[in-house]
């Protein structure tokens, strides 16, 4: 490869993590905190409580899910879960600004429990997506 080449090269990058630090930039932080952690696959659920939301995903038989807090801020409790029948829970719970999660369980065609909670208040889904 020529130098002319690599310098084009070279700038060409350049250019995309100066146009990509912009666009984050110029996204507010609640989406870029959802896009941060947002799970693979099309979104099957939105469970909605007084301080957040969850939001549920489905692809080939994997169920994710995330936690997101209406009002980012201070370090709070925040936590999410998505059970299998007949498995345990994965969990993420701890302090957190803006979400909790993603946790994905591979569901296959059995339903799922999907639990969230922002401070004090929270979700839980029963079984769903059978």
């Amino acid at each position: 490869m020529d130098s002319g080449a690599m310098r084009r090269r070279l700038a060409l990058g350049a250019t995309v993590v100066a146009a990509s630090g912009a666009l984050a930039l110029a996204v507010p932080a609640t989406a870029q905190a959802a896009t941060a952690g947002s799970c693979a696959g099309h979104e099957v659920r939105s469970l909605p409580f007084g301080d957040g939301v969850v939001h549920v995903y489905k692809r080939n038989g994997y169920v994710c899910a995330v936690t997101v807090a209406r009002q980012p801020g201070a370090k709070r409790a925040m936590s999410v879960s998505v059970q299998a029948r007949g498995n345990r829970p994965v969990v993420d719970k701890g302090r957190y600004k803006y979400l909790a999660g993603p946790v994905t369980v591979h569901a296959g065609q059995r339903c799922v429990w999907v639990k969230g909670s922002v401070g004090g208040q929270s979700v839980s889904s029963g079984w769903i997506l059978c």
